[in-house]
């Protein structure tokens, strides 16, 4: 299995309503003009904005991705990071930034296998075996940066930052270039001792970069990668929290979970009015418009507790007056039958995958609001 390096970085920043301005202190010095972004509700963080562009990140898009992995992997790795950051820095109380301390080649370095040439590899060297049961497996597959500012008068200086740790359930090789993928099977146990490992390192190495220092609070979670024929993205299994130097603090289980609506044999639904709201709502959709060729979704849970939906719905339809009128016909349905209060997305897409409309809704329990996209 070809394996790649791509950047993780997650645009969090709502409606660009410049609510004040200073300096950063993690600029050094800089004369770079930042500014913060309002915010639609309670449940979102502000972010920042560098001299009028937002501010990404300076490892914006590194993982350790393979080629046919599980694409939700992605999405569900920066939604739990957020999630997780919520509980510790609360979007009351602080402003995000994307990661600006590890960068791209510090992550990839950290990605690969230990090796003479590469002595910060998380993963551990290559044995030369090929055997599923007898190869040295590449347990670390992704690594996410993000940090929490406080505003001090006219400065926004770093008070936070969560680093995020994708974990391989199952390691997918080739054992030659371009021939069949072959699977390493890891134990959870092995994954969950390996990942601990690797948080340790980590926050050692993290506490030495310049401007992060020894009392800045920082969380990191760990996160276990779906396989490539899951359904759905993976999720955090636990957590631990720094407050000073390279202690980390007890590890403290999630109870996240993801789940897919209908429901399969492989994925049960932890409260059965959430799977019965969402039946109801794809019969709606369905009997009024007969040209779908399919309604699914993902939920987040905690615990029994549903945390937010995406819903994805694929159509044949044509003209842009029928993706109008079937979008505004959606979020009427979706407003009167899918869970209340939780933030929901519903993507449209046609038959060829293009996305032809977008209906949201905050978490808040606001209104739905429907965008349709011009195909010109």
């Amino acid at each position: 299995m070809k394996k790649r390096v791509v950047v993780v970085g997650t645009i969090l920043a709502s409606a660009l309503l410049f609510a004040a301005c200073g300096r950063d202190s993690s600029s050094r010095g800089s004369n770079d003009k930042i500014q913060v972004t309002g915010q639609a509700n309670d449940h979102q963080y502000q972010g920042v904005i560098q001299n009028g562009r937002y501010k990404t990140a300076k490892a914006r898009g590194v993982d350790l991705s393979q080629d046919s992995g599980n694409q939700l992997n992605l999405k569900s790795f920066e939604d739990g990071m957020t999630a997780l950051s919520q509980q510790q820095f609360s979007p009351k109380s602080y402003v995000f930034q994307e990661g600006q301390y590890l960068t791209k080649k510090t992550v990839t370095k950290w990605l690969g296998r230990k090796s003479k040439d590469n002595p910060n590899g998380l993963n551990p060297a290559d044995n030369g075996q090929k055997d599923a049961n007898k190869r040295n497996p590449m347990y670390v597959q992704q690594i996410g940066e993000q940090d929490y500012m406080k505003q001090d008068g006219n400065k926004l200086t770093l008070r936070g930052m969560t680093i995020g740790i994708g974990m391989n359930q199952k390691d997918y090789y080739e054992k030659e270039q371009y021939g069949p993928t072959f699977t390493t099977n890891i134990p959870t146990s092995t994954m969950e001792a390996k990942g601990r490992e690797a948080a340790q390192t980590v926050l050692a190495r993290v506490r030495k970069l310049p401007g992060v220092g020894n009392d800045v609070p920082i969380l990191i979670g760990m996160y276990k990668q779906a396989p490539n024929d899951s359904l759905v993205g993976g999720v955090f299994y636990e957590y631990a929290v720094s407050y000073h130097g390279t202690d980390l603090g007890d590890w403290k289980q999630t109870d996240f979970q993801n789940v897919v609506f209908p429901a399969t044999a492989n994925h049960s639904v932890p409260n059965s009015n959430d799977e019965q709201s969402f039946e109801n709502f794809k019969n709606k959709i369905q009997n009024f418009f007969p040209n779908l060729a399919g309604v699914t979704a993902q939920a987040r849970y905690k615990g029994k507790q549903i945390q937010g939906m995406k819903v994805t719905i694929t159509t044949q339809f044509y003209s842009e007056t029928e993706i109008t009128h079937f979008s505004q016909y959606v979020a009427q349905a979706a407003k009167t039958y899918l869970p209340a209060q939780i933030p929901i997305d519903i993507t449209v897409n046609g038959a060829n995958g293009q996305t032809q409309s977008v209906i949201t809704r905050p978490a808040d329990g606001g209104k739905f609001t429907a965008q349709v996209l011009n195909s010109y």
